[in-house]
């Protein structure tokens, strides 16, 4: 329990905070580009890498990385005016740069975490959409074909497929638009893929029969393994579900049996 002593420090030192805040003696922005390189050995190497994935090219990635510090220093500023009694000992300060570290890396987890599940998604969701553009092509020639496949394409897809279609209908007949593609859809297979499908759209008419061929069968494949992956991932819910309800029952018997210990204790 806070006494009433560190209570009007925290009070005091809040009310000093938010004065100096105000007339500009002290300001957390200033603080943080103060003394930027040393916080800068905080930042993780592939942190640019996930922040881009997320939010595209147009971010600004300092700014970004400013504000996990500055949250996570008000966070751990905050608990420690707040527990300012628990302060005394070397105990309570590593506590409170546990708890910084730990605010400074969650957006970062964050960051990775759906990295990690946006590129599971266009990895499952990849094969399907290729089978459709694959029926297209039968009919069409490949640019035409990728012009009409935007309209039924999973939503995770339409604005990279614009983008390489007007980088294409704009008179670039490189490899590059489908290349741009596939970096924007960094997942397995997607390179190879997109060198299939523009060589399919180089290729002779009495070739493309056979070129379509070798695309079908990568698209196949692709299928096969995205179905083993959906497979996997039921099992693995399955499995996880069954583990929390085994560690929940555990946990209420061995509640219960200390209860009954307890009880049988006090009654003698």
């Amino acid at each position: 329990m806070i006494s009433g002593m560190y209570i009007e420090i925290l009070l005091l030192a809040v009310i000093v905070l938010m004065v100096m805040q105000y007339i500009g003696g002290f300001s957390m922005n200033k603080f943080v580009d103060d003394n930027a390189v040393y916080f800068q050995r905080l930042k993780e190497d592939d942190f640019e890498f996930y922040a881009k994935a997320k939010y595209g090219d147009a971010i600004d990635i300092q700014k970004l990385f400013n504000a996990r510090l500055k949250q996570a220093l008000m966070t751990a500023l905050a608990l420690g005016l707040l527990f300012i009694s628990y302060m005394k000992n070397g105990v309570g300060i590593l506590a409170l740069f546990a708890i910084f570290y730990a605010m400074f890396k969650l957006p970062y987890m964050q960051l990775k975490s759906y990295y990690k599940s946006h590129l599971h998604l266009i990895d499952t969701q990849l094969p399907y959409y290729l089978k459709n553009l694959e029926i297209l092509i039968q009919h069409y020639t490949v640019p035409v074909a990728l012009g009409k496949s935007v309209g039924d394409a999973p939503e995770i897809f339409r604005e990279g497929l614009k983008d390489m279609i007007e980088k294409i209908n704009a008179g670039d007949s490189t490899i590059q638009p489908y290349m741009d593609f596939a970096k924007e859809f960094p997942v397995r297979d997607s390179m190879r893929m997109m060198r299939l499908l523009y060589r399919l759209g180089l290729g002779k008419q009495e070739r493309k029969q056979e070129q379509l061929l070798t695309f079908s069968r990568n698209v196949s494949s692709l299928q096969q393994k995205a179905r083993e992956a959906r497979y996997k991932d039921r099992l693995d819910k399955m499995e996880s579900k069954t583990m929390r309800m085994l560690v929940c029952t555990g946990v209420g018997v061995m509640a219960l049996l200390l209860l009954s210990i307890l009880q049988t204790f006090s009654t003698m």
